[in-house]
């Protein structure tokens, strides 16, 4: 695929790749965007930053992707207890150490069942096994964690 040309624009390419990384990369407005140029004393109008997604966009979903998993990565397991209408339930939540949230599970029971169910469908979404598991001393963690 052809890189894609910043030719006959007036703006600089880094202040378009910089505004375009903006809205792709935090969940943010163009008139918020433009206001915030706007402190910086640049003038750019909140359609061309409009245009400017759409023309620079699929460049930069395509950087954002996530990287896929390695072998030694070091995930981090954890535990929740929330209510929700007045009714108990657990969220079991699986974080890499770049903080992006691998998995969760939300469940009425805190057993082992589910601690296994949370660690086998991990790994299968994953494809692979980490490095290390980081966990708080979970009574319901400890069988599916030796197997």
């Amino acid at each position: 695929m052809p890189s894609v040309s910043y030719k006959r624009h007036r703006f600089p390419r880094e202040l378009i790749a910089h505004t375009v990384w903006l809205y792709f990369q935090f969940p943010l407005s163009f008139r918020l965007i433009e206001e915030m140029l706007l402190e910086r004393c640049i003038i750019v109008l909140y359609e061309t930053i409009r245009r400017w997604s759409l023309k620079f966009g699929a460049a930069f979903a395509r950087s954002l992707r996530r990287k896929p998993a390695k072998r030694g990565d070091i995930w981090h397991l954890d535990e929740v207890w929330i209510v929700i209408r007045e009714q108990s339930h657990w969220l079991w939540r699986a974080i890499d150490q770049e903080g992006y949230v691998l998995d969760e599970i939300l469940q009425t029971r805190r057993n082992t069942k589910a601690a296994r169910r949370l660690l086998t469908r991990l790994l299968r979404r994953q494809g692979v096994c980490p490095g290390r598991m980081v966990m708080d001393s979970w009574a319901s963690m400890a069988r599916p964690r030796r197997s």
